[in-house]
């Protein structure tokens, strides 16, 4: 499996991007909050997942990917590596999600191979604010 080249993620990585962010926190001590605040702020279009929370960040929250109305362009997982494939299966019910991004220590090759084989690309153990913030 290939990470996307720099170059390719920069031309993708362009608000107003719909992000869906899958493990969002109400603890600001969180790196899914605190990233997903920088997201917006950057002019993303955040979509709050998690299934413990109705709202985040003045947003609707949903339970899974797959219950979000609008089309989604990329979902951000900061779950557990074990916990990823079934995230993954779900995100790939959905229309027009071009990237799946998963957080620092976050790796699921099988869910990777599952994204890549339905032509979506796929980013693992890396962090999409550093990304943004170094480019």
């Amino acid at each position: 499996m290939s990470k996307p080249s720099t170059e390719d993620l920069n031309q993708l990585l362009v608000p107003p991007l719909r992000i869906a962010v899958v493990g969002a926190s109400p603890n600001p001590q969180r790196p899914s909050h605190w990233i997903s605040k920088f997201l917006r702020n950057s002019g993303f279009i955040i979509v709050p997942v998690n299934p413990g929370h109705d709202k985040l960040f003045g947003l609707t929250c949903y339970p899974d990917v797959e219950s979000i109305p609008e089309d989604v362009d990329v979902v951000n997982i900061f779950r557990r590596s074990d916990q990823v494939l079934p995230i993954v299966k779900g995100t790939l019910l959905k229309q027009g999600v071009k990237l799946i991004w998963m957080q620092d220590n976050v790796y699921n090759e099988e869910a990777a191979a599952l994204a890549e084989t339905a032509g979506v690309a796929v980013v693992m153990n890396d962090c999409i604010f550093r990304f943004l913030r170094n480019r």
